[in-house]
């Protein structure tokens, strides 16, 4: 069933239209010598069946619409609704106006030309209900499609976030438990922070939005957590241009970038590695890069497109609808992630 709507407007024009012809049909009438009693009253109970007609069309298309392949039918409807008002008109007319037989002789000639009036009338009432229900039916259709979408979106969106999480946990538990034995209170340490930082991300759990500061403060704690496992080895420079603090970026979307950039720099050297994040805005878009030297002779390039870097493109993607925004970069010993996000103004 289509959802209703409101008619104001097209009934207000219709009863104006009805109005107006009522008074040219009098006035044709009494132009044929007609007298105007009766010619007012073949105008008002011929307009008023048709109008009778048209709310039955009406009710019936607003519970029932064919298809397409079943449109023939609407038109034998419209067919037999004329044949019944014409016949109904002249049998109740002649039977009302008898005693005038300058009006009967009239009615009885005018038959043909009130089919053709009523067939003209009923088909483009039947067809113009049936178009406004259908095109009714495809904006809701439509707009259903884009709530299922819209939906699906978000569920994957947050399936994505819900893998993250965990493989950052399981990560974190592990280098506890290795601290544990040899460097308790670096454990007891690491266990606040992972404690602050899952609290944060708890907070930000509904928010698909958040400012770059605020995205960055959350990415500070996760790199004080990682420099707890890694020690003098992990280094980190983060620099955000002016202006550009109060720019968005989807929630917890740098987080598994530089989990990305920390494992595919430090799992293959025993040197000291500096993670940079620059942060700069130009024009509508805020323009992120995530950069760490690695060992080409003991890295595999592959570690750089891992689940981490396929998420974050997936999200962007199902944010953004753009598959262009998630850039990477080797050259020499050096790995760079660039995003470009756009910012709604």
């Amino acid at each position: 069933m289509i959802p209703n709507l409101s008619y104001k407007g097209i009934i207000y024009t219709f009863t104006g239209f009805w109005l107006v012809w009522i008074a040219m049909q009098t006035y044709i009438l009494v132009d044929f010598g007609i007298d105007f009693k009766i010619a007012f009253s073949d105008s008002l109970l011929s307009n008023l069946l048709l109008g009778i007609t048209s709310f039955i069309i009406f009710i019936t298309l607003k519970y029932y619409q064919p298809s397409k392949d079943n449109f023939f039918y609407l038109r034998i409807w419209a067919l037999l609704l004329a044949v019944a008002n014409t016949a109904i008109l002249s049998w109740g007319l002649g039977y009302l106006f008898s005693y005038d037989t300058k009006y009967a002789d009239l009615l009885t000639r005018s038959v043909p030309l009130r089919f053709c009036f009523q067939i003209l009338m009923i088909t483009t009432i039947t067809l113009l209900n049936w178009l406004g229900y259908y095109l009714l039916g495809q904006q809701s259709l439509e707009s259903r499609k884009q709530q299922t979408e819209h939906l699906a979106r978000e569920a994957e969106l947050y399936n994505l976030r819900q893998q993250l999480q965990p493989h950052f946990l399981f990560n974190s538990l592990n280098s506890i438990s290795a601290l544990a034995g040899s460097k308790p209170e670096e454990a007891r340490n690491m266990i606040q922070q992972l404690s602050e930082f899952l609290r944060h991300t708890l907070k930000k759990d509904e928010q698909q939005l958040v400012s770059i500061q605020d995205e960055m403060n959350h990415v500070n704690l996760y790199l004080e957590i990682e420099k707890v496992r890694f020690g003098h080895r992990l280094q980190s420079v983060v620099h955000i241009d002016d202006g550009c603090e109060t720019m968005h970026v989807p929630v917890l979307v740098l987080q598994p970038l530089v989990e990305n950039a920390i494992k595919f720099g430090l799992y293959d050297t025993f040197e000291p590695v500096i993670i940079k994040i620059n942060v700069s805005c130009m024009e509508r878009n805020l323009l992120i890069t995530i950069s760490n030297p690695f060992d080409p002779t003991t890295s595999d390039s592959e570690k750089g497109t891992g689940f981490g870097l396929t998420s974050v493109k997936r999200r962007l993607h199902l944010i953004y609808a753009r598959n262009d925004l998630v850039q990477t970069e080797i050259k020499e010993n050096l790995f760079t992630i660039k995003l470009t996000l756009p910012q709604q103004l």
